[in-house]
């Protein structure tokens, strides 16, 4: 019986249909289908590993990102407590960014240890982002616990 590989075309006997540089989408559709098959001479691991690499820091990545995201909010709802509405996107924002960030470090405890760094690289580009609109703090205010804490909401200073 064929396997999968023949069933596309003889790309047993012949390389990946598109290179990596060619067309990104084909060359991990290759590479996926040849990893389920077995075939390791047909994979193209320098790359492979590469994108591997990358998939991890694509997560670091997202998480500081989330991180920025969620601190902008806590300023604004910290030292601008007037322009608070019920309802009101910042704590929309606030909700959704701690519960994807609690989805992250789920799905990846290793970034557990990494958060309290993110969250100090993080606050002075937050903290420029929400400059113009707010009166701020030179250093994040707020320890990782309560940034990550559902119920904290930071009161007017």
């Amino acid at each position: 019986m064929p396997d999968k590989l023949d069933t596309i075309g003889d790309v047993t006997s012949s390389p990946a249909p598109s290179s990596y540089d060619e067309d990104f989408v084909a060359w991990t559709q290759y590479q996926a289908m040849v990893l389920r098959e077995g075939k390791w001479d047909k994979m193209d691991l320098l790359n492979l590993a590469e994108e591997i690499e990358s998939l991890g820091n694509s997560v670091r990545r997202e998480l500081s990102s989330r991180l920025r995201i969620l601190i902008v909010h806590l300023l604004k709802w910290h030292y601008q407590p007037e322009r608070r509405i019920a309802g009101h996107s910042w704590e929309n924002t606030i909700n959704t960014q701690r519960n994807d960030i609690d989805d992250l470090l789920h799905d990846s405890p290793s970034l557990r240890p990494q958060v309290q760094e993110r969250l100090t690289q993080q606050y002075g580009k937050a903290r420029r982002q929400a400059l113009q609109e707010t009166r701020l703090a030179e250093s994040c205010p707020w320890t990782v616990e309560q940034v990550l804490d559902d119920n904290f909401w930071p009161d007017a200073g």
